[in-house]
């Protein structure tokens, strides 16, 4: 075992020293209709942009030119889901549907959920309609995804068809799974007790278990989780939403079935389109699912994110282990992490942190990671350089195979490096 360690910095936050989400899994029926209106042209376009559908108010209309892209954004009057129909001359379709799911802890609800819901539905009673779908449908893109405050379920084709049926499958899995009626799911993709041999012990088992043990054994991996910690100490980005294998058994079936009541209603969900599709038909197809929900008036309220406070008056250092075999050289990772904003950021100022993170980190002659490179000072660059896909946008950097007598002068020749370039 070696050590590990993150640095966290005043009102920012540097991030880890560590020495040294399945992703996707669904079927598929006929659809409620097949033919759809090819978008061929701009006066298509600007049609599509004025479609209205009496299950939907209109609330914004927009056109961004850059990408040939008329966007409405509608909400489902009965459910109060808010769907984004965006007409593009593009025959790749493509649908997806996200809902808020912060955790409280690290059991990796919201990753057994995605993994379970996906394993049968009211319409669709195969046990694993994903694989199918993989196999027999002419799907371009077909997975889900779990981040650590939201889970998204993704699905492309270049068939209408097709596109639709992947739909229906999707819609019928995230709204009526058969997992929050069938313990067996949650056993089966979460964690059980196997009996390998009657004179040996009981062992945890479980598709999300076994890959979470596998994650944990990465130093890579458990560093990126330690730093993130080590930035959000007080708010969901400071757990685990894959799940942590320690913590994965102490989800019970009943807090699973909880967390997809509460998070999974058409209230706390954005849904998306984007092809040349009909977009009469796009809503058409989703008022079938969400007429049969009530509009939940605090569902976003209860999903709400909340802001980590920059706490940090001086620099925080955090050190951790990871598993290493004999034969495996002692050296150590680390991260120097900061925590950009605790408050939103202007679209200006998130174009210059774009900017400026490629100026520093984005090529081999970029200034901060030609640095680090050539410092001598450890393997390979760790720590990514900025993050903007959650609230708060961080900064991470480090190195690994870093001796542990050097983790000091790497944590030195960062900040010097950032102040120099500074002035």
């Amino acid at each position: 075992t070696a050590k590990a360690s993150t640095i966290v910095r005043g009102g920012w936050a540097p991030r880890t020293f560590l020495p040294s989400t399945k992703v996707g899994t669904l079927l598929r029926q006929s659809t409620t209709a097949a033919a759809a209106t090819v978008v061929t042209s701009k006066e298509d376009l600007l049609k599509a942009l004025e479609v209205t559908h009496p299950a939907y108010d209109v609330v914004e209309k927009d056109v961004v030119d850059e990408y040939g892209a008329y966007c409405t954004l509608y909400r489902h009057k009965k459910s109060g889901a808010e769907l984004l129909s965006v007409a593009v001359d593009d025959d790749n379709k493509v649908f997806g549907i996200t809902f808020r799911t912060p955790p409280e802890d690290s059991t990796g609800v919201p990753h057994i959920l995605e993994h379970s819901v996906l394993c049968g539905s009211r319409k669709y009673k195969t046990k694993d309609p994903f694989v199918q779908l993989l196999q027999g449908s002419l799907q371009t893109f077909l997975n889900a995804f779990t981040y650590p405050d939201r889970t998204c379920y993704v699905v492309a084709s270049q068939n209408t068809k097709d596109f639709y049926n992947l739909i229906n499958v999707y819609a019928d899995a995230v709204y009526h799974p058969r997992a929050i009626d069938d313990p067996n799911v949650h056993a089966q993709e979460g964690w059980h007790l196997e009996l390998e041999d009657k004179a040996g012990p009981l062992t945890y088992k479980g598709v999300v278990y076994n890959e979470m043990k596998g994650v944990y054994s990465s130093p890579d991996s458990r560093l990126m989780r330690a730093s993130q910690r080590s930035i959000f100490p007080d708010n969901t980005y400071g757990v685990d939403s894959g799940g942590d294998p320690r913590v994965i058994p102490e989800l019970s079936y009943e807090q699973f079935r909880e967390f997809h009541r509460k998070f999974y209603s058409p209230s706390n969900s954005r849904i998306y389109f984007s092809g040349d599709d009909d977009v009469y038909q796009r809503l058409e197809l989703m008022d079938e699912y969400l007429q049969e929900f009530d509009m939940l008036p605090d569902a976003k309220e209860k999903s709400q994110i909340q802001w980590q406070s920059k706490t940090y008056m001086e620099p925080k250092k955090e050190f951790e282990t990871y598993p290493a075999g004999a034969d495996q050289p002692e050296t150590h990772l680390l991260t120097v992490n900061w925590l950009l904003n605790d408050k939103p950021m202007t679209s200006f100022e998130e174009l210059t942190l774009g900017v400026l993170d490629h100026l520093l980190m984005g090529t081999t002659s970029s200034k901060l990671r030609k640095t680090l490179m050539e410092s001598g000072l450890g393997e390979a660059i760790t720590g990514g350089g900025l993050s903007d896909e959650l609230l708060q946008a961080t900064f991470s950097v480090g190195l690994k195979g870093v001796q542990g007598e050097k983790t000091g002068e790497v944590e030195k020749l960062i900040v010097d490096t950032l102040t120099g370039i500074a002035k």
